[in-house]
């Protein structure tokens, strides 16, 4: 079940860090109805599940972060019994992932609390922070227009794009990548969401670092969108993911290479503001 959890979130491309994390966090509750000798096979059995977990994608800070606690955390408590380190662990979990879920959430709420009504706004890849806030703002009465680019080569941006398009208050438009140096110019600001920041870089979904760098130009702020747990620093290094070519073009690439990095780095230089669960960061 855990390899199978592993095997899903290898493939969650188009789900935003947090589910990702939650859905790491929950699987090792399978741990929970095993039967185990003693507590150091429960812990190896802990620590090993965690470990695969974690290698299914390196690159989320949210995910190492939910895993390693909760292995962490019960691994130093050393409990006595079986029964014990199961309970812990359990509990553990539902602690971790009630924190990201309500993180989401505040981040959220402060977001739109920040978005001034009636905004232009240019979004990027798939965010469930930022659907959220536009989710909440204009429960509020708040309106706004949004672009949202589509994130190819797997296309995020159009899943964005139709969760948008039926909520009230929001008129929004689909851009192709490269298009959004046209339409930054009619924007009040870039609003995206975070896969992590660590030290004085956000990595996020490739293209936002174009996208930032032509704000910058154009004098558009780009406010990010996340929790505060995704702002790391020491005890992280970000690996980036390459899929496959065949998401760029399905036909053999005779005689060529293709790359198709998942995510790029944007210095946090070219953002204006930073927005979580603990308020809003200027930068």
């Amino acid at each position: 079940m855990i390899d199978e959890t592993a095997e899903e979130i290898r493939e969650m491309q188009t789900h935003s860090s947090s589910v990702v994390a939650v859905r790491a966090a929950q699987a090792l509750e399978e741990l929970l109805e095993r039967e185990f000798a003693t507590v150091e096979e429960f812990t190896r059995a802990l620590e090993r599940n965690g470990s695969v977990l974690r290698r299914a994608n390196p690159s989320h800070a949210s995910l190492q972060n939910a895993v390693r606690e909760v292995v962490g955390d019960v691994s130093d408590a050393d409990p006595d019994t079986v029964e014990a380190a199961q309970r812990l662990t359990g509990e553990k979990i539902d602690e971790v992932v009630s924190r990201i879920e309500s993180g989401k959430r505040l981040a959220a709420e402060n977001a739109a609390e920040a978005l001034a009504d009636g905004a232009t706004i240019l979004t990027h890849d798939y965010s469930s922070t930022v659907i959220e806030t536009l989710e909440q703002a204009t429960a509020a009465g708040k309106t706004f227009e949004v672009y949202v680019t589509e994130a190819r080569p797997r296309y995020i941006g159009r899943k964005t794009a139709r969760t948008l398009a039926d909520l009230e208050g929001v008129e929004t438009t689909l851009l192709t990548d490269s298009a959004h140096g046209i339409y930054l110019e009619e924007c009040d600001r870039v609003v995206v969401g975070m896969d992590c920041i660590v030290d004085d870089t956000l990595y996020n979904r490739v293209g936002t670092f174009p996208i930032a760098s032509t704000a910058a130009r154009l004098d558009v702020p780009v406010t990010v969108l996340g929790s505060a747990s995704k702002i790391v620093g020491e005890g992280f290094v970000f690996e980036n993911e390459h899929r496959p070519g065949s998401e760029v073009m399905p036909e053999p690439a005779d005689g060529f290479a293709v790359e198709n990095p998942a995510y790029d780095a944007t210095p946090v230089e070219l953002l204006e503001s930073v927005i979580t669960d603990e308020g809003r960061q200027e930068l």
